[in-house]
């Protein structure tokens, strides 16, 4: 049995980090994307572009529509917040956190790798720099890894699924740093809240993602295309 894995695979940095990570430690790889709705939806566009390029096994467009829940800046009609730096990794959980939505992903991949006979699940999550998610925590993690191997027919037969979340400690710097290391392209990497190719520059996630090239003093994958194709006429 080949060492199989799947990765959730939105297309923003974290994700993109990962894909090149089990790349690097799996024999077969397989993406899984959501499309559930989300304001930034050009994510999924962009991720089928990341995958097209690697030597990933197959890459899934899932569609659930979680705007019928909403209850976040992501799904529903609700700003999506500005915020400095410091205001994003203290000030507790935001508007943009999606009601129980890595439960639900985590959820849907479980069920898809089983399908694969793929034990091992990879995602982004991260604990570090990131808005205040309470479904990033290592806790609830481990707690979704015991409900797989309580309610899969792979474990109860012996195949235990594992639940890999290489980011969880890490700051954006180290993230990007790490996905160097392994060759990562990030230039097609999408990680603004606004749904746009160019960053907005104001949301958290932009913040984020900013404030970790600025710290490694190399200038962003993304931004460098966007000003290769005549799309941005200086650094954001």
């Amino acid at each position: 049995m080949e060492d199989r894995c799947v990765v959730i695979f939105s297309g923003g940095i974290d994700s993109t980090t990962c894909l090149y990570w089990a790349l690097d430690k799996f024999s077969c790889v397989y993406a899984i994307t959501f499309d559930y709705g989300q304001r930034h939806r050009i994510e999924v566009e962009f991720a089928q572009r990341i995958t097209s390029k690697l030597n990933v096994k197959e890459h899934k467009i899932f569609k659930i529509d979680l705007t019928q829940i909403g209850g976040s800046a992501l799904t529903d009609n609700i700003p999506i917040p500005e915020r400095d730096e410091e205001e994003i990794l203290t000030s507790g959980i935001p508007v943009t956190y999606v009601p129980f939505r890595n439960a639900i992903l985590i959820s849907i991949a479980v069920a898809y790798a089983e399908t694969k006979d793929a034990q091992n699940i990879v995602g982004g999550w991260n604990a570090v720099d990131f808005s205040g998610y309470p479904d990033c925590r290592k806790e609830f993690l481990d707690a979704m890894e015991i409900a797989a191997n309580r309610g899969t027919k792979m474990a109860v037969e012996g195949r235990n699924i594992k639940i890999h979340y290489p980011l969880i400690n890490k700051t954006k710097k180290d993230i990007i740093k790490l996905g160097l290391s392994l060759g990562a392209d990030y230039s097609y990497s999408i990680s603004c809240y606004k749904g746009e190719e160019i960053p907005c520059g104001k949301c958290d996630s932009c913040k984020l993602r900013a404030k970790g090239w600025r710290q490694l003093n190399i200038v962003d994958h993304l931004i460098e295309r966007l000003l290769r194709e005549g799309k941005i006429k200086s650094l954001l």
